[in-house]
């Protein structure tokens, strides 16, 4: 599968985050890893104060950043982010966080179906990565859901893009 290489500007987001290792309780794609109990989180606030976070730039689309950290390696912890892109922040209730995001080269790899559910970070952005030219710019990726995602219960009608901070290797 090749990606599209998208230029982005900086990406203002605000949700919530958790950090650990997401499938230590429960693994896959299911509701009741700490990922699965991360969406219900924001989804929950979502219903109840939506009127809190301004500046919403789309109402239908939503972010999952993962980030690793200096030991993730080590550990298997990672940072994993929900949220939704504002303009500007203002205002942020103090029970939420904001990542900024910086201005990047995306490769863009959209997923369907059961192709959402495999091991695709090895298997398509590995495997990309390693005959491309290009290496991670950035320990962080993303992934943009809109009207395309149809839940985990319907995967396969569901269609995602993933976004991979690239640059040139060497």
């Amino acid at each position: 599968m090749e990606p599209t290489l998208v230029e982005k500007p900086h990406i203002t987001l605000v949700g919530l985050s958790f950090f650990g290792d997401p499938f230590k309780i429960s693994g896959g794609w299911t509701e009741e890893n700490e990922i699965g109990r991360l969406w219900k989180r924001v989804e929950a606030y979502l219903t109840k104060h939506r009127d809190r976070i301004k500046h919403v730039l789309a109402d239908t689309v939503s972010y999952e950043v993962h980030i690793e950290h200096e030991d993730t390696r080590l550990t298997g912890e990672y940072e994993v982010f929900a949220g939704l892109e504002v303009a500007t922040l203002e205002d942020v209730p103090v029970e939420l966080s904001v990542k900024i995001l910086p201005p990047a080269t995306y490769a863009v790899f959209t997923l369907e179906g059961k192709q959402i559910i495999s091991d695709w970070p090895k298997t398509i952005v590995g495997e990309w990565m390693a005959r491309s030219g290009y290496q991670s710019a950035y320990t962080y990726g993303f992934e943009r859901y809109d009207e395309r995602f149809k839940g985990v219960q319907n995967i396969d009608e569901s269609v995602l893009d993933v976004y991979v901070p690239v640059k040139t290797a060497g």
